[in-house]
């Protein structure tokens, strides 16, 4: 029987390299087609809502922003038990502590993935509310899956080039491509929250 393998991207789209994972399993999806014992999966800040996920895969390979505390687009593989450490090297964000519930809870309960697999990459700027990847860390994309596909192959899980399965990805109007293309221009942007929401002045 097929291994059953999860690809997940994880991160908040929404400030800027933190939406590294969430782009990679896009990009992925958009290019390479699996066998349906692969889900691919965009995650985002879900947290333990992934459990189900979780429970039916044996292989677990996981896209996110990690702050390792070294040059922006630095990429590193961790492997099985390291796995939910570097989950939380340095907490950017809500996501990470929360992912790493998720594997420890999936643990507890006797039904995380066998294999673990994480590609990380060092972010260069999240402090920036609706801001884009920065082009150090969206020029790692590319190489990101080209890591994945070589450690899926591996472990027996070939993917071939066309269109993947997306339904499991976010809806198309956050998708990076239509995400770039509708955000105002940096002066007119607002950084610090949705100003459809701020108060009028007097």
């Amino acid at each position: 029987m097929s291994q059953r393998a999860l690809i997940l991207g994880i991160g908040n789209v929404l400030w800027a390299d933190e939406g590294f994972g969430v782009r990679c399993v896009e990009t992925l999806a958009e290019n390479w087609a699996f066998d349906a014992n692969v889900q691919i999966l965009d995650g985002g800040t879900q947290g333990l809502y992934l459990l189900p996920f979780l429970e039916e895969a044996d292989i677990l390979l996981v896209f996110d922003a990690i702050d390792y505390g070294l040059p922006a687009g630095t990429m590193k593989v961790i492997e099985g038990d390291d796995v939910p450490a570097f989950m939380g090297a340095k907490k950017m964000s809500l996501h990470q502590t929360g992912f790493q519930d998720v594997i420890a809870t999936a643990q507890l309960m006797g039904y995380c993935p066998q294999t673990l697999i994480l590609i990380g990459c060092q972010p260069e700027e999240l402090e920036d509310y609706g801001g884009g990847l920065r082009d150090i860390v969206a020029a790692r994309i590319e190489p990101a899956i080209a890591i994945a596909l070589r450690k899926l192959r591996e472990l027996g899980i070939h993917a071939r080039p066309g269109q993947g399965d997306a339904r499991l990805l976010a809806d198309a109007s956050i998708l990076r491509s239509a995400y770039e293309r509708g955000r105002p221009s940096e002066d007119a942007a607002c950084r610090t929250g949705d100003d459809r929401f701020f108060p009028a002045a007097d």
